[in-house]
């Protein structure tokens, strides 16, 4: 084979095409809770940078191993003949219904195929399974096997002690939520198997990682993109004479608010889309979280600074000038103590709608009035949008295609984002770079500097957090920026 094949051999149901699916990054893989949800086997290639780095082959579950196992066992002569009298077994039964399923898997595995046996940890390990791995080491093909711990993984170390009488590597691995370092950990692992596919599964892990990185700043790009977006944004509506202003104020109002929603959706639509899931369906009550709405006083107080990082950003970038507060810039819901040599005191992070954009009405150049609803000028607005940006990355970046269910928030989740916290100088960093986008011209060279480092800024978040999921036992830090 010109790249590495693997196919996903084992009992019906024990989490094979979950594998292919994570393994694969594919989410076209069929995956059911029922048994014999695969019937034919079907190939998968893995493509990063336009190229075919392996290719996985989901195949049905045994049906009928020992029946199997005794025909192969009347027709053996020696051991260096076992594995064509696997390939004579399913020459002699591919058109039967009777070996329907071992002929299927075992096809790919005679043309050259490697095999990852996939077991359940939470079953207990019984004697019909000798037959199964008995069948795939006539194959002579290399070979290693994964427990998947389903539920309660009571029976990992029983397994592991007969696996190892029939595999050289044995790994377990969660195959529906294996990070990302995991999965790349049993590809280097199958390289050691056999001596020609060590540096192209080697090359595979590199294009991976390469593939994953582009993917983060891409991500970051988008991220950055939706800010410089929300932060810029105002609607219009030109007065007719003598009209008055008031009638439209609330509508205004409205739309900037639906608008500034719309950003931020399309923003997690790209970034879902960046890591493969195109079609990801987010509505489940546990996202709760994530689903706050942007502009509610909850998404300002889950998501919005601290005390003590308000008053930073408020004396950074002419929220304070002369030790006078700027109260529309900050917004009076801001302050909830009293002005002490130009510090805030007290200052809590929720949201007031009146206070996030102003009201203006604008004489026009050529005569008439304009009223204007925006852009916003509130300082944590834009810390509230990177939160929630970052938060979202994090659950995407580590979901799995295997993952059929809704996007979730879970604990490991927020545990990621735990590990991030902006305090002192980056808090002023980023305030000052959120001061800069506001002030420079679309399309000037002011403007394409203030993107591109913020988006360095938020590429060293990225890895923070992915640095965290991977121990997430390393911080006890707060949700960063956190208003609570």
């Amino acid at each position: 084979m010109s790249t590495p094949t693997f196919a996903i051999v084992g009992h019906p149901n024990k989490g094979k095409s979950s594998l292919v699916a994570t393994l694969a990054r594919d989410a076209s893989v069929r995956i059911g809770p029922e048994p014999g949800t695969t019937v034919h086997a079907r190939e998968f290639p893995m493509r990063a940078g336009g190229k075919v780095l392996y290719t996985l082959v989901d195949t049905p579950g045994f049906q009928r191993a020992r029946a199997a196992l005794d025909w192969l066992k009347q027709h053996d002569t020696s051991a260096g003949s076992r594995a064509d009298i696997v390939a004579k077994f399913v020459q002699t039964h591919e058109h039967e219904d009777r070996f329907r399923n071992e002929c299927e898997l075992l096809r790919p595995v005679i043309a050259g195929a490697g095999l990852i046996y996939v077991v359940d940890g939470a079953t207990p390990y019984g004697p019909e399974y000798d037959a199964e791995m008995e069948i795939l080491r006539w194959t002579g093909q290399p070979s290693l096997a994964v427990i998947n711990p389903i539920g309660e993984p009571r029976f990992v170390e029983p397994w592991r002690r007969a696996l190892e009488q029939f595999f050289r590597v044995v790994r377990v691995l969660d195959v529906m939520k294996a990070p990302f370092d995991q999965q790349l950990e049993l590809l280097r692992a199958f390289g050691q198997l056999r001596e020609t596919w060590r540096q192209p599964l080697e090359e595979a892990v590199t294009a991976l990682i390469e593939h994953r990185e582009r993917q983060s700043s891409d991500a970051a790009r988008v991220i950055v993109d939706m800010i410089a977006e929300a932060l810029g944004h105002q609607e219009t509506k030109d007065l007719g004479q003598g009209e008055d202003p008031a009638r439209h104020a609330a509508s205004l109002e409205t739309n900037y608010q639906r608008r500034l929603r719309a950003i931020e959706a399309r923003a997690r639509r790209e970034v879902e889309s960046l890591y493969g899931f195109d079609e990801l369906d987010r509505e489940e009550i546990d996202m709760t979280l994530l689903e706050t709405d942007l502009l509610s006083k909850e998404s300002w107080l889950i998501f919005g600074l601290k005390k003590r990082d308000l008053v930073v950003v408020s004396a950074t970038g002419g929220a304070i000038a002369g030790g006078v507060v700027d109260s529309a810039l900050l917004g009076a819901s801001f302050l909830a103590g009293s002005l002490v040599g130009g510090v805030i005191g007290g200052a809590i992070g929720y949201f007031s709608s009146s206070k996030l954009a102003d009201l203006k009405l604008l004489r026009q150049p050529m005569g008439g009035v304009r009223l204007r609803y925006g852009p916003s000028r509130n300082v944590p607005f834009p810390f509230v949008l990177l939160n929630r940006a970052l938060l979202h990355h994090t659950v995407v970046e580590g979901r799995t295609h295997a993952q059929r269910g809704a996007l979730t928030i879970r604990d490991g989740n927020a545990a990621a984002m735990e590990a991030v916290q902006f305090v002192g100088d980056s808090t002023r960093e980023l305030a000052r770079l959120f001061d800069r986008l506001r002030r420079s011209e679309p399309g000037t060279e002011a403007r394409a500097d203030a993107l591109a480092t913020l988006t360095n800024e938020v590429m060293k978040l990225m890895a923070l957090q992915e640095e965290s999921a991977r121990d997430p036992r390393g911080s006890s830090a707060p949700l960063l920026g956190s208003g609570q």
